[in-house]
Parts: structure tokens; sequence; C-alpha cells
């Protein structure tokens, strides 16, 4: 039996069971499970070589990592290999610096590897800006807004970096705390960073405190930056009592530069990061941390893709709800 036998037996079209045989959603629960009892009855399997070949050549997407210590990125690379595992596309991973300009990077794998749509995991809006009309494929940002950017097939989902950073620092000055460092990225090259800095300087303003740039030390998403960066801290402030990090890596090196000072966390302290990875759940103490859901970031981001690929739907844009999760790394210190 072949896929004409099938499609002539059910009452569809060849590309109808086409698209039931390659986990395609795009087809009515009656016909998939028409087709299904059919392909069952007659234990049809599928030309998986042939499959492949079609997969490899002309279903494949490109995944673009910017960093290579980012815990979020790993988890939501993780969801969507999960996902796309039952569909009929292929995966192309691809890591860049975090520094690297990754819309150049896109342009220059597309005429290579001809991929039918790219995800973009963290991105520099400058980039997107001046370079990414030479992208010529529906892509979604991933972790960075593309809203105000207006391009057609350029879709985003990300979380409101800036609210999600105020909450971080206001829950800092709940806690009776007025000496506040922040670790962040470098504004000119992580939007991200950008805007969670607006958040922060949100937060002083609201708590009728004045933002000191002397107090935001700049390092890369990584341990050993974070930790160089609160020795900085740690030696032009004596008076800090807590210190806004703005991922979970980075929360970490800091407490490390923190513990090695002598120092305690919360005691003498207090630590928030960013992200709500697996290992804040796992440190000692569990580090306070504004949690993005990963999963759903990856769900969504997938589904935006595909809509602009498979139905030519127009890009869009969506902020994910986040929280915060965990309390052991912020003492209250109200008198």
């Amino acid at each position: 039996m072949t896929i004409v036998d099938i499609a002539k037996e059910a009452g569809y079209s060849v590309s109808t069971v086409s698209r039931v045989l390659n986990g395609r959603r795009d087809v009515s629960e009656e016909a998939r499970d028409r087709i299904m009892r059919i392909v069952e009855a007659y234990q049809f399997v599928p030309n998986n070589n042939a499959k492949h070949l079609k997969q490899s050549v002309s279903r494949s997407i490109l995944i673009l990592v910017k960093g290579t210590g980012n815990m979020l990125f790993t988890n939501i690379l993780e969801s969507i290999q999960d996902t796309i595992a039952d569909t009929n596309y292929s995966l192309r991973v691809h890591y860049l610096d975090e520094d690297a300009d990754e819309v150049k990077s896109a342009v220059q794998m597309c005429r290579e590897h001809k991929p039918l749509g790219i995800l973009f995991l963290g991105g520099n809006i400058q980039y997107f800006r001046e370079e990414f009309e030479a992208v010529p494929v529906p892509c979604v940002l991933v972790t960075a807004r593309a809203d105000k950017l207006g391009f057609r097939n350029l879709a985003s989902v990300a979380t409101d970096d800036a609210k999600a950073a105020e909450l971080a620092v206001d829950y800092l000055f709940d806690n009776g705390h007025k000496d506040i460092a922040i670790i962040g990225g470098d504004m000119s090259m992580s939007s991200p960073s950008k805007y969670r800095k607006k958040g922060c300087v949100r937060s002083f303003v609201k708590h009728r405190r004045i933002f000191d740039e002397m107090m935001y030390a700049t390092a890369r998403f990584s341990y050993e930056s974070a930790y160089q960066a609160m020795n900085r801290l740690l030696e032009q402030n004596r008076s800090i009592t807590a210190v806004f990090a703005m991922s979970d890596v980075m929360a970490i090196g800091a407490m490390r530069a923190i513990f090695d000072k002598g120092l305690s966390v919360p005691k003498d302290i207090s630590v928030i990061g960013f992200d709500g990875s697996e290992l804040a759940d796992y440190f000692n103490p569990k580090i306070v941390t504004v949690y993005q859901a990963y999963e759903e970031i990856a769900r969504r981001s997938i589904q935006l893709l595909f809509g602009m690929i498979d139905f030519k739907k127009p890009a869009s844009h969506e902020l994910i709800p986040f929280s915060l999760k965990n309390t052991e790394s912020v003492a209250n210190i109200k008198l």
C-alpha cells in the first residue's frame, strides 16, 4: 500500500494524508482519525529515508543562540528540540558569542543552508534595526522585543524586562534595602539589559532614591565576569546591602565573590537573580529570582514561526508572564 492508496480509501487528498503522517497540526481531527485508522489497519510504514531527505533539504529551522553560558537559553532550546521532534521539521543549532552580530550570521546562513525560518535566542535590537531587511525568511526573536521594529517577517516572544526588573528591585526596597547595586550587561550590546536597567531606575524613582551609575557594574552573562563585577562593586562601596543581578548565572558569580570576601548571603548582602533557572532552586541559599516561563516562551515561539511559515500569518509580538520565586537569598532588614 502507498500513500496514494491511503488517500483513496480515506477519501482525502494525498497532501492531507502527508500532513497527518508528518505530524502537522493543520488537519481536522476527523481527517486525522480516519487516516490513522487506515494506516494502522494496513500497518503502513512511511519511507523514513525519503522523509529525512525532505526534512534536511526543505524543512529545516535555524536556531541562533547568543552566548554559551545562558541557562535560560539552554532550557528554551531543550523545550524547542522536544517539540520539533514531533514535527516534520529538522533543526540546525548555531552558537554565537554574546557580542557577535547575529543578523549578519543569519544572512550568511540563509545563503548557505536555506532554512525555512529562524529562531533567534537573544539579540541586539540595533543589529536588527540596521540589517534585518536582508533576512528573507520568517523569524522569531526569542527573549527580546521586536514590536517596535515593524518587520513583517520578524515576530517576538519575550518577558517584559523592564517590569520584571522593577519588580525585583521593588522587592529589595520592600525588604528594607537602600544601598542596592546592579550587575547587568553592556546596554549597547544587550537589549534585555537596556530594558532591565530602565526597570531598575523606575523602582529607584518610585522609592525616592537616586540611581547612582557607580552602582551599576557591567558584565558578560557568565560566572567569571559577574564575579569580577561584584568584586569591583565591593571595592567601591562597602555599604552595599543588596545586589540585583540580571541573570541567575550572574547572581551565582556575584555570590561566589561575596563568599570569598568572608561575607554571607543574605546576612551581609542579599542577592536576587533573573531567569528562574533550576540551578537557582538548588543553590545554597536558594536564589530569589525572576522566573521566566521558558516552556511557554519556547512553545509560543515555535507556534508563531510555524504560523508564519505554513499559513503565511503576519508577525506578532507576545509578552509572557513572569513572577518572583524563592525567598532564601534576600533578608528583610527593616528596623
